[in-house]
Parts: C-alpha cells; structure tokens; sequence
C-alpha cells in the first residue's frame, strides 16, 4: 500500500461518522481526479472494438477470453470449446487484467468451488481490479466466518415461506406488464419486459419507492461495467456520480426506517429492515464501502441473472422452434425449462477466486496467489458433463445440474426466486400470445462478466 493510498484510508475512515456517504463519494472522486493529473496515473486503457481472430490461428497460449467483446462476436463457443479440448485449465500471462487461470470444464469448475478452503473469493469476484478510490466490500468477495454472517442476515428474505406469499404479487406485476405490451407492432423486449420486470422486483425486495425504481436497474449495470473490472465502457465520471447517487439514496432509505422503527413501527421484511435487524450488519451504514458493496451485490443479482435470462428464453425459443411447439403444447414444461434456460444463457460467465496455496488442477500447478476463473458459460457447454450442451432442450434431464448458480458457499442466495420469477414470467405469456418473433439479432452488451442483451427487437402475436 503506498503512502498515499494509507493516508485517503486514514482519511476517509475518520469522516465517515460525520460527513453524508454521498459526500464521501463525491470527495473520493474528486481526489482521484486530482491524484490522476498531478502523478500522472495510469488510466485503465479503453477497449476499442476490433474483429476476434477465429481461434484455430491461435497458439494455445495466446487464447484471451477475457475479451470483453467476446459474447458480441459469438465468438466465445469456439474459444471455450478450444480450450475444453486441449487446455481446460489454461493460463494467460497478458490479458489486460493481469494474468490469470481459466478453469473451463465442468468438473473442474465444480471442485474450484467446492473448495473454498483452497480458493479465496477475497478481494473481489470479477477478472479485474476495483476501480481505484471504490474499494466496496461484498459479502460474495468474502471468506467465512465474514461470509456467512453477512449472508445470514439477508438469507430469511428467499426463504420458501417468504417466496410463497410473494408470488402472488410477481404475478400481479408481471400481468400488468405483458397486458401493456403492443400487438403486433415492434419493440424492444429489453426494456419493456426483462428491465421492467426486475426493477419492479428489486423496489419490492429493497423497499425502495417504486416511482425511482429505474435507479435500481441504473446503479446495476454502473456496478457491473467498469473497464477496469470486466471490459465495460471506459467512464469513471459517470460510475462516480452514478455510486454517489446510490449512496444518497439508500442512506437515507436506512435512516428511514432506523426512525420509523424507534417510533414504534413494526419492521418490514425487505432487505434493508433484515440488515438493520441482525448484529452482524446492524452498523453497516458506519462502515461505507460494506454498506455500498453489499447493496451493490444484492441489485445485481437480482438484476443480471432474471433480467438477461429473461431475454434469452425468448431468443433460444426463437432459435430452436420447435421448442416452441413442445412449450405450447405441454405448459407443464415450464419448471423445467427455466432451468434449461438459465443454462442455455448463462447470464454471469464466470467467478473469479485466487488460490490460498499451491494447488495441482488437471495437471497444471496453480501458485498461491494466482487468479483462478470459473468459467460457468463454458462449464454449461461442456460435453463431458452435459449431452448435447449447445442445443436448448426444454425437458432435458437433469436440466437443474448446472453450474449459473455456482456451488458451495458462495452459491447464489436468489436461485429460487430468480426461478420463480421466470416461472411466472413464463406461465403469463402463454396465456396471452401465440407466438414471440425476434426481428433483429440482439445487441449484446460490451462485457467478459455479464453475457447479456442491451436491446432486442420483437413482435408479439396475440392468442386467438
């Protein structure tokens, strides 16, 4: 740690009792900025979009998958299959984000995550650094014992029991959507249902007034694509303002309820009211970079997963239509097509770890402290594990045996809600239309983290 860097931690650890955490941000930025221009700081390069190679002209070592224009290319099968077949736990000495592992088949992704007595989520869980001066801290990037308190005190909020009364009001709001959605004209599915939904959502499980709830989805897509973390877009100014705009607003939302409940209010069972409620995190607000990592955390769960899963079911549908016709057909299906679609889609590529010691994986020694990426996209498509893994398969068999959620630990706290979520999703429109058309290939988003869709196209058909 340098002198400086101690001297902004020193700093910013004394103000944060006085001074509003949206200030602290602010001030954050600002340094930055004037730190950048007098020491003449590196800049994380920008990522200008050029045409991948096609990876049989490739030496084995020079494969990069952490291009971040990788899934736009649709490039990333042939790259990861590559590397299953002959190097499936392959290193890359020079990629823009350091070296780093790549772990691409299933089994071997399955034992990195089991293991975390081995593997450390510690500091952070994408490719990249954290953008500098935006340490936030997340229970995901955690190691127990830290892990599983602060996970524990939010855990209650999925439970069966929880998810069963919320599903009426998924239905509910999920009815409103697809009952406004135009007739045979085109629009843009993105928005006006996978965005829609998930911010509808994200409002109910934080309690968040429902008139700002685009912020949610806003905040997400800022936290999830930094150039410096996953190749996003190059914009620390907006990521700044935009983290800052998140604090204001949830930090006041904290103390709203702080006050409601020492009036005498009975608590509510959202996310925040658990946080307040439990002696692991009742002080998190005291501690800035926890309290935004963790809220960081839990929207881009609940965002990226449902939202690009989403979208993807209705692309696979369109890809593979005879699919469509089984769906219509035979509804019962939907359980287990969720799953196969959350397969299919895959809508978080990977888990990064780094290794406590030295550690053999099919062959290769990976050193202690060297970064190691779960490649779950890849895992979903390896053949050694999965039959026939590129097709979308609705009633496949051990359709739920795959790897979107992780395992161990860390495994995603939301999975049973992000299902049910779909579930509905997909109950509603079969109700309503008798056939979904993708009109365009979908705009996919600029990211070796998040492998989703900014736009796409559709027209829907009504049913008879």
């Amino acid at each position: 740690m340098t002198l400086l860097t101690a001297t902004l931690n020193k700093a910013t650890a004394k103000v944060s009792a006085i001074v509003p955490m949206h200030l602290q941000i602010r001030g954050v930025h600002l340094f930055q900025k004037v730190k950048s221009r007098v020491l003449k700081d590196n800049v994380f390069p920008e990522f200008i979009e050029t045409p991948i190679p096609d990876v049989s002209t490739l030496r084995i070592e020079d494969i990069d998958v952490s291009n971040p224009f990788l899934f736009r290319q649709h490039r990333w099968q042939s790259y990861f299959k590559r590397l299953r077949d002959e190097a499936p736990v392959h290193y890359q000495a020079n990629s823009p984000f350091g070296p780093f592992w790549s772990v691409t088949r299933y089994e071997d992704i399955l034992f990195v995550d089991k293991h975390h007595e081995l593997f450390s989520a510690e500091p952070i869980i994408v490719l990249g650094d954290r953008p500098k001066g935006l340490s936030v801290e997340m229970f995901i990037a955690m190691d127990p014992p830290k892990h599983d308190v602060q996970r524990q005190a939010v855990q209650s909020v999925v439970a069966p029991k929880n998810l069963n009364e919320m599903e009426s009001l998924i239905r509910d709001r999920a009815q409103e959507v697809l009952d406004n959605l135009p007739i045979g004209v085109p629009f843009d599915w993105v928005q006006k249902v996978s965005i829609e939904l998930t911010a509808r959502m994200l409002a109910t499980l934080l309690d968040f007034p429902y008139d700002k709830r685009q912020k949610l989805v806003y905040w997400s897509d800022l936290a999830a694509a930094s150039a410096e973390t996953t190749g996003g877009p190059n914009d620390m100014n907006e990521t700044f303002i935009g983290i800052a705009d998140m604090a204001k607003h949830f930090s006041a939302l904290w103390h709203d309820k702080a006050d409601r409940i020492a009036a005498g209010e009975a608590r509510g069972f959202d996310l925040i009211s658990l946080m307040q409620s439990n002696e692991g995190t009742k002080d998190l607000i005291s501690r800035p970079m926890e309290f935004l990592g963790n809220l960081a955390l839990l929207i881009v769960g609940g965002n990226d997963t449902t939202r690009n899963s989403m979208t993807g079911g209705v692309l696979a549908l369109n890809q593979f239509p005879e699919q469509w016709i089984k769906l219509k057909s035979n509804p019962s299906l939907i359980p287990n097509m969720v799953s196969e679609i959350i397969r299919w889609q895959t809508p978080l590529a990977y888990m990064r770890r780094v290794a406590k010691q030295d550690v053999e994986l099919n062959g290769q020694i990976i050193k202690k402290g060297d970064k190691v990426v779960m490649w779950y996209v890849s895992g979903n498509r390896d053949e050694r594990a999965i039959e026939q893994p590129d097709e979308f398969i609705i009633d496949r068999k051990n359709a739920r045996n795959h790897l979107s959620f992780g395992f161990g630990v860390h495994r995603c706290m939301g999975n049973r809600l992000a299902e049910m979520q779909l579930r509905i999703l997909w109950e509603e429109l079969l109700k309503r239309f008798e056939n979904i058309e993708v009109l365009s290939e979908p705009e996919i988003v600029q990211s070796n983290f998040v492998k989703g869709y900014s736009k796409m196209m559709v027209k829907v058909t009504a049913k008879a």
